[in-house]
């Protein structure tokens, strides 16, 4: 339904439909490591020192949450809502650390969208390559309309 009140008219991938889904797979590496910790100074051991991490509970060098994490934003922004958006709110729960080398795969499934804005809520979840959550929660995001920038 299009008319004067739709908050979706302009936004390039239109409205989503709830339901749909985007995923994104990446294997991570340990220059993300490196890369995230020249972003925002993260230097934990549990990054960097193979030693003491084999002694965590982990049993292995992690990548930092924020890496795993930011899978995420590149689903939205990339697939679904799609390009113009941002997050508003997030939700989540790390709920298992990814090591380097492992494939992690990030989904977003639409919840709720509102009519009268670009307005989202999608369930978020990063699973590794056994299919093991790592990551679980929920979204909500505002799409602007790219077009009318």
């Amino acid at each position: 339904m299009n008319n004067l009140n739709d908050g979706w008219i302009g936004v390039t991938h239109g409205r989503p439909a709830i339901g749909q889904t985007a995923s994104l797979s990446r294997t991570t590496c340990r220059e993300d490591i490196v890369r995230f910790t020249e972003i925002t100074g993260d230097q934990n051991p549990v990054h960097y020192d193979e030693e003491l991490a084999r002694q965590t509970p982990f049993g292995k060098l992690i990548v930092q949450g924020g890496v795993t994490s930011g899978l995420l934003n590149a689903v939205v922004a990339e697939e679904l809502p799609g390009p113009g958006t941002v997050f508003l709110a997030v939700e989540w729960k790390f709920v298992k650390a990814v090591g380097i080398n492992e494939e992690i795969t990030a989904t977003v499934k639409v919840t709720s969208v509102r009519e009268d804005k670009p307005i989202c809520v999608l369930d978020t979840q990063v699973v590794d390559g056994d299919g093991e959550v790592c990551l679980s929660g929920s979204a909500t995001t505002y799409t602007m309309p790219l077009q009318n920038l």
